[in-house]
């Protein structure tokens, strides 16, 4: 299958995979019929996708399963007049249903936007007034339900809400009924959407002001190619699992397109409320061979018992989603024998930055640039910063050779689209520095910057230091105005189970930071929380801690 998009699959060293490793598209690519449906031609029995539930049920769906299902899931969309370009907003949890349903959506060239099960009605209404969204699919949770009826008098565009599960509410279609009553047959024609197409649509995660919608094209899976063999190392007919619900844009990272072209199966823990023990035992029962998670998953493991669990079958762990303190990498190193092995990027993307292998990874730094972006940093001054200094991250040549992966616009939105998409350059608003070897150290985003009395404090650097404190679970660093220095670092801190948050234990934290890094750094505010401010997709709301009186 890689032989499709790749003319070379091995490398002998970075240097090798960064100069020679070139994604190619084949001519009307669409990943349901070439990649799926490709895979089911030659092996129907391929494993594809493996649900456990919290019950403990666990079912196997083959590539002969998704292309059969997805038919008659594609089959049942267009009788209710969905077709290419139509707009369908899905909140399906981990239901199987979801694969399915991206596949069918795809074949149909409708644009899917996955949606997380948090959302409440107003978030709903936006998000489908934004979109302009032709149908809703979701789970038949009585919150989401809830949630749904609230926001669907305002949702002028809308003429279906289907849901999925044993009993569909009053005023919702049931749309696995719907589905099972149509033939496992929908072939491709002349039509079929392809290419440059729009397929897929996420709304950024919306840490400051109202979400931006992101769309993304059909050859947006090709790009994670790289995101699954090069950096999560999955396996031909292995079972990979990436801890993320389908409404994040992780998902597409994790849990689906990457990992299905590599032929590896995808592993769905569908558990409705997370803990380290219960993920642990899904990486132990399902016998996961390749796992990846945000920072935050793995600092909760840590704090678990861990060695009780048969790993084993794990061959790498990965994480994104947030920087990774090297406590956190040393923690796990310690409980489980496996390295953490960072990769970066954004939902505007696919992976940009990761540890790829060939090269001793360096804890606290994300690695080095993925081979389909012109990567660099750049100063104040527009030009290339050298060794050291600390830039802003942008990818070049995006409107004369537009890297397969990258985004093709912020939709309805041309302020983001002139702020971030100009010169031929994309800019990240990420910062960070390159050190001699190459390897690239994360600062932070380009508003979480704080300037102190003339320095320039990434917060990152100053979590990692908090983060090596064993009464620390979390914690998020931010700027705080101060009349004298303009603005001073302030940590808002998660403590462990049973630990009071003295004036003493500050004292404490401060010194820790102080002989940790760099004196000036330390958080000359401290605040305890007994949880941190999130988005739907999990991550850490700086501007919230900001705002906060």
């Amino acid at each position: 299958m890689l032989e499709k998009f790749l003319d070379r699959t091995e490398y002998s060293s970075y240097e090798d995979f960064k100069a020679n490793c070139r994604l190619k598209v084949p001519g009307k690519f669409n990943f349901a019929y070439d990649v799926v449906d490709a895979w089911a031609a030659q092996d129907p029995g391929k494993r594809a996708l493996v649900h456990l539930d919290d019950a403990g049920n666990v079912q196997t769906f083959t590539f002969g399963d998704v292309r059969d299902r997805s038919n008659q899931a594609a089959r049942a969309l267009a009788r209710l007049g969905i077709g290419k370009g139509d707009v369908v907003m899905l909140i399906l949890k981990q239901r199987p249903d979801v694969w399915f349903t991206l596949v069918a959506l795809n074949k149909l060239g409708a644009v899917a936007i996955p949606a997380s099960f948090l959302l409440t009605g107003k978030d709903i209404v936006y998000r489908c007034e934004a979109s302009r969204a032709k149908m809703l699919i979701t789970t038949d949770d009585p919150v989401i339900v809830e949630h749904v009826r609230a926001a669907l008098p305002a949702c002028t565009t809308l003429r279906h809400w289907a849901t999925v599960g044993p009993h569909a509410p009053e005023g919702a279609l049931d749309f696995r009924a719907l589905c099972a009553a149509e033939e496992p047959v929908f072939p491709r024609t002349e039509a079929t959407a392809c290419d440059g197409d729009p397929m897929l649509v996420y709304f950024t995660s919306g840490t400051s002001g109202w979400p931006k919608m992101i769309e993304h094209d059909c050859t947006y899976p090709i790009g994670h190619i790289i995101t699954a063999k090069y950096w999560q190392h999955v396996q031909d007919n292995g079972l990979h699992l990436t801890a993320v619900d389908s409404g994040w844009a992780k998902f597409a990272w994790g849990k689906i397109y990457g990992q299905w072209i590599c032929g590896s199966a995808i592993a769905a823990y569908d558990t409705e409320k997370f803990t380290p023990s219960g993920m642990l035992n899904a990486i132990q029962t399902l016998r996961v061979t390749t796992f990846c998670a945000p920072a935050t998953v793995y600092r909760f493991m840590i704090h678990a018992d861990v060695r009780a669990y048969d790993l084993s079958s794990v061959k790498q762990c990965s994480m994104a989603g947030e920087p990774l303190n090297p406590e956190v990498y040393n923690r796990w190193m310690d409980l489980t024998g496996m390295p953490l092995v960072e990769g970066f990027g954004q939902t505007e993307g696919t992976v940009l930055i990761a540890n790829f292998g060939w090269y001793p990874i360096r804890p606290g730094s994300t690695g080095r640039f993925a081979p389909n972006y012109d990567i660099e940093i750049i100063g104040e001054d527009g030009e290339p910063c050298e060794d050291g200094e600390v830039g802003r991250l942008i990818i070049r040549h995006v409107d004369t050779d537009h890297p397969i992966g990258l985004f093709r616009r912020y939709i309805d939105a041309p302020e983001a689209m002139a702020e971030k998409w100009h010169d031929d350059c994309y800019d990240t608003g990420d910062m960070a520095w390159r050190d001699a070897d190459g390897y690239i150290w994360f600062v932070g985003r380009s508003d979480d910057i704080i300037k102190c009395s003339g320095y320039r404090i990434g917060p990152f650097e100053v979590e990692s230091a908090l983060m090596e404190h064993p009464d620390v679970i979390e914690c998020a660093v931010t700027a705080a105005p101060d009349p004298d220095r303009g603005q001073v670092v302030k940590a808002t801190i998660v403590l462990r189970e049973g630990v009071e948050g003295t004036p003493e234990l500050v004292h404490a934290l401060q010194d820790h930071v102080k002989k940790t890094t760099a004196p000036y750094k330390y958080p000359r505010i401290v605040e305890f929380v007994p949880e941190l401010p999130k988005t739907h997709s999990g991550k850490i709301r700086r501007n919230a801690l900001r705002d906060a009186k």
